[in-house]
């Protein structure tokens, strides 16, 4: 395996340095890094100068598509755009078909992200058999495989019955696992199109109101403290659910809520232009509940940023918005949304991006090796990013195998220049290394 010496990056934003990045870990930092580099003949050299390094980003909310809907994605397709992104490890979500509710599935999606070798690769397993929230499914199994699941959800539906919740909630914490709740009441949302209010109003489309997300956190909340067990909720939209989950992590409840990029930047201001490439689940919300959500993620009561990177194929959203399918693209746009948002603005700072987007993910899917602190032993997983740089989105040079994105022709800030996994780089120069 080739070593790189990355020259003169910043540590999180710190002082530059020097890293030495050598036999899948971080081998030197400072003065000795170049004397370790010049001992050795395999030793690339990655100039950093006005780069942040940050530890590899781990995104707890994918859609990788396959098995079963290769159109949109495929494993393949979707960690080069998470490499991309500059992720090393990625969720993806059960609701694939046939849908990761056993050990045979989620072992397959296992497979395939390391046939790929972009990131590594953990797959979510579903609550309920089928999603369809009736039964349980092989939780114990798919922990106990080989893809050793500590995550379930039944991701693009609600586990709504609360006894079946419950159930759920108890028989994780046997194997250390976490319920990962999308928060949506399927009675208070039949035919909803967009957030309730009044651009609703306006456009004459029917609403989906906010508290159809706040009910189900309320509930999640008391359940998961009742049991003494773990919840974890899922892209988090209203200034409401905001306040329910920092009132639960007051009460000691264990609780973990991720904001989405989309959630932080766009309103249902957008919906006005009746693009599906809008439509998204939850929807997009006021900008009031942006600057609530941007506020919850800046004081730690919202954990994480995760992606819920959903590709579609043009069809379902080249149509009219009422059949057009939820979701949009996210993984290589993350951080340059992030930074816009939150570090530009003073709400966060390179060390706080390295904890929402890295450390506590890894943490909360209890991964050992993601996730860990720039340091003289720890893993190589590393990303160098330019805060300095600019660019503009355009769908078709995006890897995914989907165009969906609501950030074309948008101009963002960031660039992911490199990305290296456990040492190997699988991103150079801001393009894939298809030599790794």
């Amino acid at each position: 395996m080739t070593a790189h010496l990355i020259t003169s990056a910043a540590i999180l934003g710190g002082e530059p340095t020097d890293m030495l990045l050598a036999d899948g870990v971080i081998a030197a930092i400072g003065p000795d890094a170049a004397r370790l580099a010049a001992e050795r003949d395999d030793v690339t050299t990655v100039e950093a100068t006005g780069l942040v390094a940050l530890p590899g980003l781990v995104d707890f909310h994918v859609h990788l598509r396959e098995p079963g809907r290769e159109d949109a994605e495929t494993v393949e397709t979707g960690t080069r755009a998470a490499a991309l992104g500059g992720f090393t490890a990625v969720f993806p979500m059960a609701n694939t078909d046939p849908v990761a509710d056993t050990a045979g599935v989620v072992e397959q999606v296992l497979r395939l992200g390391q046939d790929a070798g972009w990131v590594d690769v953990h797959p979510v397993g579903a609550v309920s058999v089928g999603r369809k929230g009736e039964h349980l499914a092989e939780l114990g199994a798919m922990a106990a495989s080989a893809a050793q699941v500590r995550a379930f959800s039944d991701d693009g539906t609600a586990v709504a019955d609360p006894v079946l919740m419950r159930r759920a909630l108890e028989y994780v914490k046997a194997f250390d696992g976490v319920i990962v709740q999308h928060a949506q009441d399927p009675r208070l949302t039949a035919g909803a199109q967009m957030h309730e209010g009044v651009v609703s109003a306006e456009l004459g489309l029917a609403g989906w109101p906010a508290v159809a997300e706040e009910s189900i956190i309320a509930r999640d909340v008391l359940l998961a403290g009742h049991v003494g067990s773990r919840l974890h909720v899922q892209h988090v939209s209203t200034a409401g659910s905001v306040e329910i989950i920092r009132w639960a992590k007051s009460r000691g409840i264990d609780v973990t809520a991720e904001a989405t990029p989309h959630h932080l930047f766009l309103t249902d201001e957008y919906v006005r232009s009746y693009d599906p490439v809008f439509k998204v689940n939850p929807p997009l919300r006021t900008a009031a509940d942006v600057e609530a959500v941007r506020q919850g993620l800046a004081d730690g009561t919202l954990d994480i940023v995760a992606t819920d990177h959903a590709p579609h194929p043009p069809e379902d959203k080249d149509c009219e918005w009422e059949a057009g399918a939820h979701g949009m693209l996210g993984l290589e746009t993350a951080l340059s949304i992030v930074q816009k948002t939150m570090v530009d603005t003073g709400r966060l700072t390179w060390a706080d991006v390295a904890r929402v987007m890295s450390a506590t993910p890894a943490r909360i899917g209890r991964l050992t090796d993601q996730g860990r602190p720039l340091e003289v032993g720890e893993p190589a997983n590393v990303v160098l990013v330019d805060p300095a740089a600019t660019r503009i989105i355009r769908a078709e040079e995006l890897a995914s195998k989907s165009y969906n994105t609501p950030y074309a022709g948008m101009e963002l800030p960031g660039r992911v220049v490199a990305t290296f996994l456990r040492g190997r780089a699988t991103v150079l120069g801001g393009v894939l290394n298809e030599a790794r």
